[in-house]
């Protein structure tokens, strides 16, 4: 077996089978490594809005995610405590359709997508240990085979896509440059026949210091998230006695000015309720000597906002087009660093600060009550709002225009 290779890529889930993806395309000979065996799960709430969709028409794996039958939306309802903001998410580069298709489907269609390309030789059930150094630069990685032997790869870069805790992050001592924790809990459930008003959509609701986001997925069910502050020790210890049963509860004591509670008595959850208590959102350097990030492991953020996968698949094509642009990556490690982290802080920073403010668990105020009201009367504003979610607008747009529209008296 080969022991020498331009970049090993730690994580064959989304953002690594991403990067194996795009740094194929570019010539590389890559070796990618995934500690798991596909098809497999993880909890994630795994949603693509319309511009993400578009990314994956051009690396021509759309089509087969389609053909699970997983089902496209363009709503959104949303609803914070009383105010409603119901509208199409903007069509991007002529994609209106947005995604939530289930990881047990995505990441194996990814990574046997990654392993057909040219140069990508892929294991899987081998857990990386540690990192190799030469003169203070990773030169490789220790793994652990199926068997149980400890074997070496190296190659001249080492990619960390291996998530949320990753182990090549901590192996390279990464600085972490922001870190906002969450007050929430978040639990994640799987129902079948749950029924949605009108047209098929994703549902999101805060409810004083409570949240749910819901959307159509894979395998004709829908996938439920559900939010509480960390602090109430009694909603804690009922998911800890009976998930299933808590999250029923909880959705009829929070959020009874919403048909959220009746509708879902009409539905059955399939598999576990599972619990995520408490994390960071947080931002590292994204490359150093050697290693590079992305995904998770480079920026984790509140699931309530849905930018993790669009995020995994942004950085593996920044991160192939900065390394393109140098041919001997060992004389330029601090220019490439700075390109990538400069390009991820500039397409990535605005988001984060939007995940930030949901992860706190602070309540609605009287001027973003006015606010979010606006929102939902105003076609245009709900349209420039939920813009925010697929990038066809900034948060700096929105602003604009209500403050427009509170200076003009409408």
């Amino acid at each position: 077996m080969q022991n020498l290779y331009d970049v090993i890529i730690v994580g064959g889930r989304l953002a690594g089978a991403a990067t194996a993806y795009e740094l194929s395309k570019k010539g590389y000979k890559i070796l990618l490594l995934e500690r798991s065996q596909f098809p497999s799960d993880i909890l994630s709430t795994h949603n693509f809005f319309n511009n993400s969709l578009l990314m994956l028409k051009e690396m021509g794996v759309l089509g087969k995610l389609l053909a699970t039958g997983t089902p496209t939306y363009n709503r959104a309802f949303i609803q914070f405590d009383e105010e409603v903001i119901d509208g199409s998410f903007p069509v991007v580069d002529g994609e209106p359709n947005c995604l939530c298709i289930r990881r047990t489907h995505l990441d194996q269609i990814l990574f046997e997508h990654a392993i057909k390309q040219e140069n990508v030789t892929a294991l899987q059930k081998f857990r990386v240990t540690d990192i190799l150094m030469e003169n203070g630069t990773v030169a490789g990685i220790q793994a652990i085979d199926p068997n149980g032997s400890t074997v070496e790869f190296r190659a001249k870069l080492v990619i960390g896509a291996d998530g949320r805790n990753s182990t090549i992050r901590k192996k390279v001592n990464s600085e972490k440059w922001k870190s906002v924790p969450t007050d929430f809990a978040s639990y994640v459930g799987y129902v079948k026949n749950f029924i949605q008003k009108g047209e098929r959509c994703a549902e999101f609701y805060k409810v004083k210091d409570k949240l749910i986001i819901a959307f159509p997925t894979s395998d004709q069910l829908h996938v439920i998230g559900i939010m509480f502050p960390l602090e109430d020790k009694e909603w804690m210890e009922r998911f800890k006695v009976n998930p299933e049963g808590a999250f029923r509860a909880l959705v009829d004591f929070g959020f009874g000015n919403t048909d959220f509670p009746e509708r879902l008595q009409g539905a059955d959850f399939t598999g576990k309720v599972k619990g995520l208590l408490g994390y960071d959102n947080d931002w590292y350097n994204g490359m150093g000597p050697g290693w590079a990030l992305v995904g998770d492991a480079l920026s984790f953020k509140d699931p309530a906002v849905g930018q993790g996968m669009h995020d995994g698949l942004y950085g593996a094509r920044i991160l192939a087009e900065v390394l393109c642009q140098h041919q001997d990556w060992s004389m330029n490690w601090e220019k490439m660093a700075d390109q990538y982290n400069q390009r991820m802080n500039e397409k990535m920073l605005s988001r984060f600060e939007m995940a930030c403010q949901f992860t706190k668990n602070r309540l609605f105020t009287e001027e973003q009550h006015l606010v979010n009201r606006l929102i939902g009367m105003n076609p245009d504003l709900t349209q420039t709002f939920l813009g925010l979610y697929n990038y066809a607008n900034e948060p700096k747009d929105l602003e604009s225009k209500i403050q427009s529209m509170i200076e003009s008296g409408r």
